[in-house]
């Protein structure tokens, strides 16, 4: 096959996935208000998709190293960076939610995980808006909201970041292999 730039678009399906059609969603725990509801998903600046990483083990035999497939390590927190607006809905949301862990005041937690641990997903949107691709994060909750930098010398909008810890993550609808569900 002769390289042509008709031969490379013939082979970039839908003209390649754009970084800048995406959309973050998560699931409050109970007890927390949500009242930012669906902002989030117009309100999400950036994200990731996730790194998929195998730890390699080395035998020796023979002399010679032979490199076999180990385990998955822990998977890497999720950061999100949201777009603050004037009534600070998702940042509250957020605070209410990591209060339920762990209060400020008191110092208490919650002891069940499953009281505070719920699920979040970035879905990878095509130019016509459909969805190409879902990930789906289980078992997340906020470890850190960013700070929100203020200075009088800018006019940009604020925002934040907020990085989630993950048990782990699966991409919706893939077929893994007999034995494997995608949890490690």
């Amino acid at each position: 096959m002769a390289y042509s730039i008709q031969n490379i678009k013939s082979n970039l399906v839908g003209g390649g996935a754009r970084n800048c059609l995406f959309k973050v969603t998560f699931d409050y725990p109970a007890g927390v208000s949500a009242i930012s509801g669906e902002k989030l998903q117009f309100l999400c600046k950036a994200s990731q998709i996730p790194a998929s990483t195998i730890n390699k083990l080395e035998v020796d035999y023979m002399g010679r190293k032979v490199k076999l497939a180990g385990n998955r390590p822990e998977f890497a927190d999720w950061t999100v960076t949201v777009i603050n607006d004037e009534d600070f809905a998702i940042r509250n949301d957020l605070e209410n939610w990591m209060n339920l862990m762990n209060g400020h005041i008191d110092n208490t937690q919650r002891v069940n995980p499953l009281d505070y641990k719920t699920t979040g997903k970035v879905t990878q949107l095509s130019k016509d808006g459909s969805k190409l691709r879902e990930y789906n994060f289980k078992g997340i909750f906020p470890t850190e909201i960013a700070q929100i930098d203020l200075s009088w010398d800018s006019e940009e909008l604020e925002e934040f970041e907020v990085t989630f810890s993950v048990d782990w993550w699966e991409v919706a609808g893939q077929n893994y292999p007999k034995g494997n569900n995608g949890t490690s």
